[in-house]
């Protein structure tokens, strides 16, 4: 593989990894309740999760589709409906006050516990499936060394753990903080319709 392939596959799923979804909200809200270095052990979950969707996709997950395509559309449609329930819960609870305090009798979670937290977001969630299943395979050869796909794996890591650090990094800052809960209504709104729109595009595309 080229030196210019590997950067198709960089920059296609960075644009992926940074766009508005379930992790990015969740990496978001975790460091603003937690702290960035709880976001951080999120954000490793985060990357993990996308791994594991790269190499389903490796070991067949295109075949899949294809023999089954009936599947990939259920997936887009279920993905759609999952990201559009995401979007009225986070618009109905926009005006509410967010409660930065832990539950009565409930522990922090552990950093082991986020990791997990990180990689059950990713697979509960359709678009890495569809991503990963179809677009990302068109600019993966289908036959190459081990070391290719390492190479691969290790960028997709890199591009969603690094996005989602940031993404903490950023919320867990005391202005940051500040300035979401002066605006706690107009940006959960901004991004419940952000996740609206992705949702209504991935049932019509």
């Amino acid at each position: 593989m080229t030196l210019a392939a590997f950067a198709a596959i960089y920059f296609v799923h960075l644009a992926a990894a940074i766009s508005p979804g379930p992790a990015v909200l969740l990496a978001a809200r975790t460091s603003l309740l937690e702290g960035f270095a709880r976001g951080t052990w999120l954000a490793v979950g985060i990357g993990l999760g996308a791994c594991i969707w790269a190499v389903a996709a490796f070991f067949g997950l295109a075949v899949l589709f294809k023999i089954a395509p009936a599947l990939l559309t259920a997936l887009k449609f279920a993905g759609a409906a999952y990201l559009l329930y995401l979007a009225w819960k986070m618009w109905r609870h926009a005006p509410e006050p967010m409660d930065m305090t832990l539950p009565e009798g409930r522990a922090p979670r552990s950093a082991l516990g986020l990791v997990w937290l990180g990689i059950a977001t990713q697979l509960a969630n359709p678009k890495p499936a569809v991503f990963f299943g179809t677009i990302f395979l068109t600019f993966v050869p289908p036959v190459a060394p081990l070391w290719v796909y390492l190479v691969i794996l290790g960028i997709i890591f890199f591009n969603d753990a690094g996005w989602n650090v940031i993404v903490a990094r950023i919320f867990s800052l005391e202005r940051t903080r500040r300035g979401y809960l002066n605006l706690k209504t107009v940006i959960d709104r901004i991004f419940g319709g952000l996740l609206a729109a992705l949702g209504l595009k991935l049932a019509l595309t």
